[in-house]
């Protein structure tokens, strides 16, 4: 479990890593809430900037779908070192650097950074391929179990903004891959969030997928698996990431749209999927 002790009134924001969100408008965003006195960690995802660097030297992804149904990229140690060098690496650093121009005073880090994010790491995954039953071996992902919360207070107490890649640090030291969405919940949880925002390209769950008039705006908070069936690809996993951060106590976790002007403070106003 991450540590809870004590509270944080702040908002943990979630940018995805596919193609077709808009960063400035994010980063002005962010920018805007941080001068009216709100405090904000900013986790960030990688996919695609990765699969085309991936693509470009030769190692196409991989994605594999376990036995419960979710996608993912599938981890070796060479993905799992380009995943770094793009993620911590590229992505991290231009968003602090967008940020510092706006005048946040922004921080990237990672998870083994400070050992900020610590898990088990997963050697092996079952996944399902062709209808049948596999297992893949020499994996290099895991799951957050602790959050290293006096680091993150001591940065946010010291006006500063942490911009968190999504790679973790395995209790025998080794780096491993964590999915994005459900890192930024465990922030979510350890700092007590007012509120977790998890952005992508879409203006949130659909019931019917691609028909973005079919949004649902609303989901209680035991309400979350019956909606599962309506969650496409990556949305499964941000759907569980959102429960696993009701669970832990957050306020409110709204589904929102990464394309349009203002995320954040729309998402905040109630557009998109408000799980409360």
């Amino acid at each position: 479990m991450a540590d809870r002790e004590g509270c944080v009134a702040m908002l943990v924001v979630k940018i995805g890593g596919v193609e077709g969100l808009g960063i400035e408008p994010l980063c002005a965003d962010v920018a805007h809430l941080i001068r009216n006195g709100q405090q904000v960690v900013l986790v960030h995802g990688g996919s695609h900037q990765t699969n085309v660097i991936s693509e470009k030297l030769g190692k196409p992804p991989r994605f594999v779908t376990s036995v419960s149904g979710h996608v993912s990229r599938y981890t070796d140690r060479e993905t799992l070192e380009m995943f770094a060098m793009v993620t911590a690496g590229q992505i991290n650093k231009l968003l602090v650097e967008r940020l510092q121009r706006l005048g946040v005073n922004a921080v990237g880090l990672s998870g083994p950074d400070g050992r900020l994010l610590v898990g088990q790491r997963k050697s092996t995954l079952k996944i399902m391929e062709n209808g049948k039953r596999k297992v893949l071996h020499g994996e290099w992902s895991g799951v957050i179990e602790r959050v290293n919360v006096p680091l993150l207070r001591l940065l946010l107490d010291q006006g500063y903004t942490p911009v968190v890649a999504p790679l973790a640090i395995s209790h025998g030291g080794e780096m491993i891959n964590v999915d994005g969405d459900r890192a930024a919940a465990a922030v979510a949880a350890a700092l007590r969030a007012e509120a977790l925002v998890l952005l992508s390209n879409v203006p949130g769950l659909l019931r019917d997928f691609p028909d973005e008039s079919t949004l649902i705006h609303r989901i209680g908070r035991g309400e979350v698996k019956a909606y599962l069936p309506y969650a496409q690809g990556r949305m499964k996993k941000k759907l569980l990431g959102a429960s696993e951060a009701l669970e832990g106590g957050v306020g409110r976790v709204i589904l929102g749209d990464g394309r349009i002007e203002a995320p954040l403070s729309q998402a905040l106003a109630g557009r998109g999927t408000v799980l409360q």
